[in-house]
């Protein structure tokens, strides 16, 4: 059996379609909270309490603002890469078992958010804030929250296989 025929074989499995479901959902919990923000807080800063706030900012790097560039060659060179990978972690969850195929579910459904955002506002705009006194970390959004959940899913997977 080829690989082509491989993944077409896998496209059509049931669990793929639960699976693109799964990240629809994440994208649009995406997509959602950044419309309210984008809405509500575009030029205010909100207090939830005292270790979280709401203040959007504009990302036009990656994770954590790495590698934000003001070059406009540098973010699209950033953004096909993105694409790229994107493109390659869905036909690595086509050839994966269900397990990470969830993780690598999770993961697709928040960066396919970011993807968009970069290409419709190029920028990703990360809104919350969390902070303990005058210490604050990176600002993320939800987008991100689902893509670290999903690396550490997929980590605790790949630790789980190399104990059997």
């Amino acid at each position: 059996m080829t690989y082509t025929s491989n993944i077409k074989n896998n496209l059509f499995r049931k669990e793929n379609l639960f699976l693109l479901i799964f990240v629809l959902g994440i994208f649009f919990l995406d997509r959602i909270s950044k419309k309210v923000i984008l809405e509500k807080f575009n030029s205010q800063k909100y207090y939830i309490n005292e270790y979280i706030n709401l203040d959007l900012v504009w990302n036009t790097g990656i994770g954590f603002g790495l590698f934000s560039y003001t070059s406009a060659h540098a973010y699209n060179f950033l953004t096909i890469i993105i694409f790229l990978v994107i493109t390659f972690l869905i036909f690595y969850a086509l050839m994966s078992n269900l397990k990470d195929k969830i993780a690598i579910s999770i993961i697709i459904g928040g960066a396919s958010g970011n993807f968009y955002d970069r290409i419709i506002f190029n920028a990703v705009p990360d809104f919350i804030d969390l902070h303990i006194g005058n210490f604050h970390w990176f600002t993320f959004n939800v987008a991100d929250i689902f893509i670290t959940l999903g690396i550490i899913l997929y980590i605790v997977l790949e630790f789980e296989k190399k104990k059997v």
